[in-house]
């Protein structure tokens, strides 16, 4: 019986095809994998001369022939009429497709990427998998060891089957990323998402959910690439948190520690070193960071692991861990250390489920372009960094949100509020006696001046908002009565 081999990606390809000779299949190939087993010394028959017809349009058409569809469709009752036709069957295809999706991403002309449209990798896996109880169609290296072994005992209907849906996924996501590409837009009429599992989760927000982790094909994405250095398998809320956390962690170019709990930032601080920012992170709110999350954005050494042992956390992630840290940290079993290879910069696109629909919408990684002082006084210049340091803090809050901030450290946040009134007396009760002289941050404009009057009475210096309401130049006009600074950012924050 033959064996076809026609793949882009060859690794693994030589110990595979000795293993199908081993087995008594005979091998058939195409093109370069034909090259690559005729140079390893293995008796290989080049796919023209199975077929007896000849590459052509510079190797556009070279499988699809009846004497290859036929020997990979043909059912076990049929198998006398192909051999009437004085036709092979084709008992096992390993095929992966051509480059598309990393011509595309190396910046290839249009052109340069059709030419990366297979046609006949996919004609041939559809093929095989329909025909999955006579043939085994194989569209990933990683399983060649698992199919000879297979093949050595008999292939079960249950194996067979989970090969022909991986092959149907593996062409439905090809057809996916080519028809994503030729539409050249952000939202396009048909927009295909292929997910990828990546584990069974042991439940979702709450123990009666079922719940998996996912990759989005094609996607690249800081927590999807990180490395568990220690600790329990991450949980369904474990991710959420650990997103928010990198996200707002990688705002700082500075030395900065963001402690994180139900995705919203509880204590967010910078620091000459990790551990001042880490200590000022929980300075900032020493009870919620209990059980919380804690990212920095610099490599954790061994005096900052030192004193995060004295805190119970469900999750560290750093760019790197030093030994001495993994050394402070080994003997807390179930803390889960998450070793993060690149941060959360630049667009991307944000999903919300709906039932029965998506709401799709740009990522909030806008910055303003310019900080317009719309009152009187203008902020003190010590005032500045504190002011663009809660302006970031916020924008990674639940709105309704308000951050009062001082000396590189959030001393309240208001998080979630229906209204911003309450949301600013949240944090500023938070803050208590160490609002004064400190800044205050909204995701919003004020709809009214109670926020203003309200931070004024609790000795706030200066305020940033987006501004844009109908109502602004009362909050403007209680500002300059109360001699507070404030500043417009001209861009909202909305997270709903």
């Amino acid at each position: 019986m033959w064996a076809l081999l026609s793949v882009s990606d060859k690794r693994g390809l030589l110990d595979f095809a000795r293993g199908l000779l081993g087995l008594g299949f005979r091998l058939l190939a195409t093109g370069g994998t034909y090259r690559a087993l005729k140079e390893a010394g293995l008796p290989v028959t080049y796919i023209s001369e199975f077929t007896g017809f000849p590459e052509v349009l510079e190797g556009r058409v070279k499988t699809l022939h009846p004497k290859v569809h036929a020997g990979l469709l043909a059912r076990p009752d049929q198998e006398e009429e192909l051999r009437a036709l004085g036709l092979e069957r084709i008992g096992v295809l390993a095929v992966n497709l051509y480059p598309f999706r990393e011509a595309v991403a190396r910046g290839a002309t249009f052109q340069e990427a059709l030419e990366q449209v297979d046609i006949g990798g996919p004609a041939m896996l559809r093929a095989a998998a329909k025909n999955h109880p006579a043939v085994l169609p194989v569209c990933d290296p990683e399983d060649y060891p698992r199919v000879l072994e297979a093949l050595k005992e008999g292939p079960t209907p249950e194996f067979r089957r989970a090969l022909a849906r991986k092959a149907f996924a593996h062409t439905a996501a090809y057809d996916a990323a080519i028809a994503e590409w030729l539409s050249g837009e952000k939202f396009p009429e048909e927009k295909f998402l292929v997910l990828r599992r990546e584990a069974p989760l042991r439940y979702g927000e709450n123990p009666h959910q079922e719940a998996a982790l996912y990759r989005v094909l094609g996607e690249e994405g800081p927590l999807m690439g990180a490395r568990v250095l220690q600790g329990k398998a991450m949980s369904f809320n474990n991710y959420l948190d650990a997103e928010a956390a990198w996200n707002l962690v990688s705002e700082f170019a500075e030395p900065a520690c963001v402690a994180v709990k139900h995705q919203n930032p509880c204590g967010v601080a910078l620091g000459d070193t990790p551990l001042e920012a880490y200590r000022k992170a929980h300075e900032a709110d020493p009870v919620s960071i209990f059980g919380g999350i804690v990212a920095l954005n610099r490599p954790v050494d061994g005096p900052t692991a030192q004193a995060m042992r004295d805190v119970f956390l469900e999750v560290v992630l750093a760019p790197a861990f030093s030994e001495e840290a993994l050394a402070a940290f080994a003997s807390k079993k179930n803390l889960r250390l998450l070793e993060v290879p690149f941060f959360a910069q630049g667009p991307y696109l944000d999903l919300r489920r709906l039932r029965g629909g998506l709401l799709l919408q740009d990522a909030d990684t806008l910055d303003p372009a310019s900080f317009r002082v719309v009152t009187q006084k203008a902020p003190e210049e010590a005032l500045w960094p504190d002011l663009l340091f809660a302006w970031k803090v916020v924008k990674h809050v639940r709105s309704n949100a308000i951050v009062v901030a001082k000396g590189g450290m959030t001393l309240g946040i208001g998080v979630g509020q229906t209204n911003r009134l309450a949301a600013a007396r949240h944090a500023l009760e938070a803050a208590g006696e160490r609002a004064r002289g400190a800044v205050l941050a909204s995701d919003a404009f004020f709809p009214f001046d109670d926020v203003v009057r309200l931070a004024a009475s609790q000795g706030v210096a200066a305020i940033i908002q987006p501004g844009g309401s109908v109502r602004d130049e009362d909050s403007i006009r209680a500002a300059d009565e109360l001699g507070l600074a404030m500043v417009f950012t001209g861009v909202r924050h909305f997270r709903h």
